[in-house]
Formats: C-alpha cells, sequence, structure tokens
C-alpha cells in the first residue's frame, strides 16, 4: 500500500481490509458438519485495495472482495478474490487511488474523471447459469464460481446500458430475477429503471419511470402479481457533493412514497402511496393476502449514517399493509418485534410468497459498536416466539443465510450460515446453525486464520 489509511471508523478494527487474496485447502472444523450441507457459501463486502483519497471514508465505497466457503463431504475449502472492476484495475496499475468518494469529482483524479467507478461490494449471487457480483450504481459483474475470476460486465447482450439493484428477487414459481435501478440517468436523478430476466438469464423487459425525488433506494418488494418501489426521504444531491457536503442527507418533511405496479403491467398504472418519514435498507419478504399486499421491512425512524441526527438510530421489524382494494393512498405500518436488528433473510423457496420463519442479526452488546451485530434472532410468524443465540463480548455476526436442507424440506429446515469474528482473537470463523435450533449455538465452527472483514450480503448456491 502506497499510503497509510487515514483515520477512521470504517477503516480499524473488523472494518479494516485485508490486503491479500489467498486459498485454504482444507481448513479445520470442530463440531460435525452436516453431510447433507453440499455448496458453497458466498459473500461480498468492501475491502479497499489502498488508502482512499476523501478525509471521510465511507464503509459503503470500498472495493468489493468475495470470500467463498465450499462444504462437501463434511470439509471445507475457503477462498478470497477481489473483484477487478475498472477502478479496481486503474488503480492497480497506478499503486494508489484514484477515484473519489461517491464519484465526487472534486476529490477524482483528472485522469479518470467520467470513467465507471463501481466496486462490485455489496452482494453476490447465482441466476441464468452467471454468478454475479452487485453493486447498485453499476452493471452486474460475473466471477468464474470455482476460481473466482473475473469475467467481465454482464449487460445481457447489451440491453442493460445501466445499473441494476444489488437486491434483486428470483421469484421461485418462475424462476425470473426482478430488478431495478435508482438514479438511472445518472448520479442522484429521480429516474428508475425495472427489469425482468428470465430463469435463463435472458432480459424479458427493461422500463423507465420518475420517482417523486432523487431518493437512495436500496431494496424493493415483489410479490406474485406486484413490485413495490420504497421511494424514502434519503435524497441524493450533486449540488451538496460539490459544496464538499454529503452527497445523501434525510429530508423527512418529504415523507415516504411507496409505488406499486402490477408485474403484468407497467410504469404508467404504477399507484403510489404516503406515509410519514422512514427508512427501509433492507426487506424479509412479501407476498399478497386477497386484496391486500403485505411486506414485512427492517425499518427505521430515521435514517441512519447518513443522518447526524440519527443518534444511533436502530431498525425493527415492521409490517406495511397496502389495500388495493381501497380508494386510500395511506398504508399501515405494524412492528412484528420490539429487538432491533437489521440483515433480514428467511427461507427463499418462499420469496414472493406467505412464509412463517424469519432471521435477523442483532446487538446485544453497545461495545460491539457501530454497524456491528453479535447475535442471531428466530422469529416465528405465526406465534411470535422469538430465539435468539449471542455471542461473547467482542464478537460479531454476519448476514445469516438459510440453506434448505432438501429441496422438498418444509420451510424452516435446515441450517443457517454466518461468519463470525473472533474479537479478541482478531480472525474469523464460519458458523454453522441448525435453524430451527438457534439457541443451541453452531453443530459446527470452521475456523480461519485470519479476518474476513465485515461485509453485506451472501448467498449460497447448491452443489447439486
Amino acid at each position: 500500500m502506497s499510503q497509510p489509511e487515514p483515520s477512521s471508523p470504517y477503516l480499524s478494527g473488523n472494518f479494516a481490509p485485508i490486503l491479500m487474496e489467498c486459498d485454504a485447502h482444507d481448513l479445520p472444523v470442530l463440531g460435525e458438519l452436516p453431510r447433507a450441507l453440499r455448496g458453497t457459501l458466498y459473500r461480498n463486502g468492501p475491502n479497499p485495495q489502498y488508502a482512499p483519497r476523501d478525509a471521510h471514508y465511507h464503509w459503503f465505497i470500498g472495493d468489493g472482495m468475495v470470500h467463498a466457503f465450499h462444504i462437501e463431504d463434511g470439509r471445507v475449502r475457503y477462498r478470497n478474490r477481489w473483484v477487478r472492476t475498472n477502478k479496481f484495475q486503474r488503480e492497480q496499475a497506478a499503486g494508489h487511488a484514484l477515484f473519489g468518494s461517491w464519484g465526487n469529482p472534486a476529490t477524482t483524479d483528472p485522469s479518470v474523471l467520467g470513467q465507471n467507478d463501481g466496486v462490485a461490494n455489496t452482494n453476490i449471487l447465482w441466476h441464468g447459469g452467471r454468478l454475479l457480483a452487485l453493486e447498485e450504481a453499476d452493471l452486474p459483474i460475473e466471477l468464474d464460481s470455482e476460481s473466482l475470476a473475473t469475467r467481465g460486465d454482464v449487460d445481457y447482450g447489451g440491453k442493460l446500458d445501466g445499473a441494476m439493484t444489488a437486491h434483486p428477487k428470483i421469484d421461485p414459481v418462475t424462476g425470473e430475477m426482478v430488478f431495478f435501478a435508482y438514479s438511472a440517468d445518472g448520479p442522484f436523478t429521480p429516474g428508475m429503471r425495472y427489469g425482468v430476466v428470465d430463469r435463463d438469464g435472458r432480459m424479458q423487459r427493461l422500463e423507465r419511470f420518475e420517482a417523486p425525488f432523487p431518493s437512495m433506494v436500496h431494496d424493493f418488494m415483489v410479490t406474485q402479481n406486484h413490485v413495490l418501489f420504497p421511494i424514502l426521504p434519503l435524497t441524493g444531491s450533486m449540488e451538496r457533493a460539490m459544496r464538499g457536503e454529503p452527497a445523501y442527507a434525510w429530508e423527512p418533511k418529504l415523507g415516504s412514497h411507496i409505488g406499486i405496479m402490477p408485474r403484468s403491467g407497467g410504469a404508467a398504472q404504477i399507484r403510489w402511496f404516503r406515509g410519514e418519514a422512514c427508512y427501509v435498507f433492507h426487506v424479509m419478504n412479501a407476498w399478497e393476502s386477497g386484496s391486500r399486499i403485505i411486506a414485512d421491512v427492517m425499518q427505521y425512524d430515521t435514517a441512519p449514517l447518513f443522518n447526524p441526527d440519527a443518534n444511533g438510530a436502530r431498525a425493527r421489524l415492521c409490517r406495511w399493509t397496502f389495500d388495493m382494494a381501497g380508494k386510500s393512498d395511506r398504508f399501515t405500518r405494524e412492528y412484528l418485534d420490539d429487538m432491533p436488528g437489521e440483515f433480514p433473510r428467511f427461507d427463499e423457496r418462499f420469496s414472493t410468497l406467505p412464509y412463517r420463519h424469519g432471521y435477523f442479526a442483532f446487538r446485544q452488546h453497545e461495545s460491539s459498536g457501530r454497524g456491528s451485530y453479535d447475535g442471531l434472532a428466530h422469529i416465528d410468524l405465526h406465534s411470535g416466539k422469538r430465539v435468539t443465540h449471542v455471542l461473547p463480548e467482542g464478537d460479531a455476526v454476519s448476514e445469516p443465510v438459510f440453506v434448505p436442507r432438501a429441496a422438498d424440506s418444509a420451510e424452516g429446515d435446515g441450517w443457517l450460515l454466518a461468519t463470525v469474528y473472533r474479537g479478541a482473537e482478531a480472525r474469523s470463523d464460519l458458523a454453522v446453525y441448525e435453524a430451527g435450533a438457534l439457541a443451541d449455538g453452531p453443530v459446527a465452527t470452521v475456523p480461519l486464520s485470519h479476518r474476513v472483514p465485515f461485509g453485506f450480503h451472501g448467498n449460497w448456491l447448491g452443489a447439486d
């Protein structure tokens, strides 16, 4: 590294990058890995290659690094690789950072002004025969599922000419991947894009519409017949960025706007519902019940991270209900659980459909610090019962990923996989839990000799 990292909470502890790519061919296993667990857990997250140019570095903009844990016959092998984006390759050739935060021209080297600065650091999933590294401001990037080598941008035969969300939804009935993008007409613009890719990886639909205002729209909802676009008052502004102010800011007076579009229709049929200001980074699931649409989300009363007045804002699992048969443009909100948490997951064989079991990460010890979680929760949405597992103080856990025991297993019958940072040892484990017995702790842990830095999202690709 050509320069030392600046002082930043997002460049210290387990937020700090690891500066190597490595392979471990046969990791030790404590406990016993289920023999039926066969496949690969992929995780993605920020891992800056070089010290950032901006004094106020943000976690969201680090170069993407993918971590892969391949499990088979009770054994585990591990590999990590940076995603070779345009930004990564240009900076690697230069030997130092070239791009400013959020594409800010005021802090970008003139040699790369106007070039793609995507980092592919947010999510990773398999669809249409491709392993895709995703970030919401750019095209998907395909990786080799074994070597993690970067194969290049995916534009679906030239049909996708811009960004795609980091949170597409896979319809378990049709196999389609449904996606959206915000700032579709350039940074901090209100244009939105909606698209559908069929199960074989062919673009079927792509259209554009206008949101009420430019908003950071990190996630969205899909049911069997509808798509929901949450336009919430965390707004983007190039004018602010050029003045040296935060590009994103909390403007609660704008309220919340939820656009609902029929999947069989188009943008002209979007119906807008309105509510009080709130913010949502992540959605659990959404489905239909008669004339109602129901969505379970992790709702903040005020936007964290970008709002200096957030005062430690926490998300809680909240149910939004929309009456499509009614004439009102309002929707109802009901908290389902009082435990603050984030990174909601569920058995995604039930995506877009009614479901019962949900999982999320939460923070038990305030000493764990901002952006980290030290507990996992399982909530039974029929009974309301919550079961938890809490790590020792100083440790931290990632988003839990559900893996079904078999393709035809009952909902919730399977395992939760997560990486665990061991604070006292400055290294990480892979932890495997029985999803229905979370309180018992992991049935197996797989120790690494290095850290897996705090990241965002991951997914499982079964061996079959």
